[in-house]
């Protein structure tokens, strides 16, 4: 994914939750997954190595590298 086709995705997006450890951003109009195509709920961007995530469901995840870092994309089953 380029940075540009990030941006855009970014720009597409609600921001949630902004810290040190990751960015996470909600999908309110059904953009597509870049890695699936379908419609996803949440983006997580990992900003650290190491980033341990606490899930209160179960979901299927796709994932993406952006600029070092790894990017989910969150899908409720």
């Amino acid at each position: 994914m380029g940075m540009e086709d990030f941006d855009e995705l970014v720009s597409s997006l609600t921001p949630r939750e902004d810290n040190e450890a990751i960015s996470s951003y909600q999908n309110t109009t059904a953009v597509a997954c870049p890695a699936c195509e379908q419609p996803f709920d949440d983006m997580v961007v990992c900003k650290n190595e190491l980033t341990s995530l606490n899930l209160d469901m179960e979901l299927d995840l796709c994932t993406t590298i952006h600029d070092g870092n790894v990017v989910i994309f969150t899908h409720k089953p």
